[in-house]
């Protein structure tokens, strides 16, 4: 596969580089001190076509393709996790919305979506859920007009800040998965209420937090897609979150090695840079040959969905590389950096802190590697007869 950039791409990255540098990175440590959403920030992102950047023009976007957003990620995310994850947020949501919505649906949110003057956010993670997703506590009954939802979320991305959630809930539990439905909840809902502020180790600043839902009544037209194969069509949209989760990591890697190596050339220990001693040399070597490798596998899954061909796990293998090599580059630049790796006055610690979320969030690393073997037994089981 040629996975060369194009001018185009070339030139969008340059200029996505250029607006983290000058925009983005002065206010990361101020973002993760504070632990407050950016909102001045979220607005430039709209400003500048960022937001809805995937989505076709009708609705408000600039119809970049999957890598071009890939390429964007990256770039902010080495300036800043949180910021990157915001836009992040945006383009999951807007797609599911284009995809699964009805045409009201998407002329009346998906604009303002891309505008900025609506955030939305996916309510599926629950208290005791995590990863098992089919296991979903909150129900949606149906009423003669509509639906009545109950239930709470947890871990949720700018719940604290959201004006809309698409909330995956149970419509019949006898079904199990196959009874799982998602819905449109707008501002304003009865019963729609914005829980408790989760204090997280890493990635400040996206107002992640609790959303509860007490007999939160909804039309029939909230209802997004059928009321069976929820399930499946809400981890569909994953595939496109794994990507860009997996070109967070790779900016975060970016980011710690360029760190580990502006220290490394100017910190002076034995009467010489330590640039110079073999065992730094050894650790920036395999930070970049992590990198670069986890370069290819994100660009291949976005070159693969940009092709319209299936493309979800090789999204869960550059998920799973990239994160666990950012884990691996940020641990590397901290041991480089000594004690100042360990203090506040540096940047790699808050680099760690949010390469973490990167093996969790979108389904964890032990969910990918599920997801990849399962694949590979499936393969070799056809090709076996």
């Amino acid at each position: 596969m040629d996975l060369d950039l194009t001018d185009a791409q070339r030139l969008a990255a340059d200029t996505f580089r250029a607006f983290a540098d000058k925009e983005v990175a002065p206010r990361a440590a101020e973002i993760d001190r504070t632990d407050e959403f950016p909102r001045d920030l979220y607005r430039r992102l709209a400003d500048l076509g960022l937001l809805g950047m995937t989505l076709p023009a009708e609705y408000g976007g600039a119809g970049a393709d999957t890598l071009t957003w890939t390429l964007c990620q990256e770039e902010i995310a080495r300036a800043s996790a949180s910021v990157a994850h915001a836009q992040l947020l945006c383009t999951i949501l807007s797609e599911l919305i284009l995809k699964e919505g009805s045409e009201a649906l998407r002329r009346r949110w998906l604009p303002i979506m891309a505008r900025g003057e609506a955030i939305c956010v996916i309510a599926q993670t629950e208290p005791g859920g995590g990863s098992d997703v089919a296991g979903l506590q909150t129900t949606a009954q149906a009423t003669a007009d509509g639906w009545v939802l109950n239930g709470t979320k947890r871990f949720i991305t700018a719940a604290t800040v959201c004006d809309l959630a698409v909330v995956v809930a149970t419509t019949d539990r006898s079904l199990g998965r196959e009874g799982i439905a998602m819905f449109l909840v707008e501002p304003g809902t009865p019963g729609f209420h914005r829980g408790g502020k989760d204090h997280v180790m890493g990635l400040h600043g996206v107002g992640t937090g609790e959303l509860v839902f007490d007999d939160c009544r909804i039309p029939r037209t909230a209802l997004l897609g059928s009321e069976r194969g929820g399930f499946k069509r809400a981890m569909e949209s994953l595939n496109i979150g794994r990507v860009g989760i997996a070109a967070q990591a790779l900016g975060v890697a970016q980011a710690a090695l360029d760190a580990a190596l502006a220290y490394a050339k100017t910190r002076v220990a034995f009467g010489r840079p330590i640039a110079e001693l073999q065992a730094i040399q050894f650790m920036l070597a395999d930070m970049s040959t992590d990198i670069e490798a986890a370069r290819l596998l994100v660009y291949q899954a976005a070159r693969l969905k940009d092709l319209g061909e299936s493309f979800a796990i090789h999204a869960s293998k550059a998920k799973l590389f990239a994160s666990e090599a950012a884990h691996r580059t940020c641990h590397k630049a901290i041991q480089i950096h000594g004690g100042y790796g360990y203090s506040k006055e540096f940047p790699v610690e808050r680099y760690m802190r949010d390469a973490k979320l990167t093996e969790i969030g979108e389904g964890t690393s032990e969910i990918q590697r599920i997801i990849i073997s399962r694949d590979l037994l499936q393969s070799a089981a056809k090709s076996m007869g």
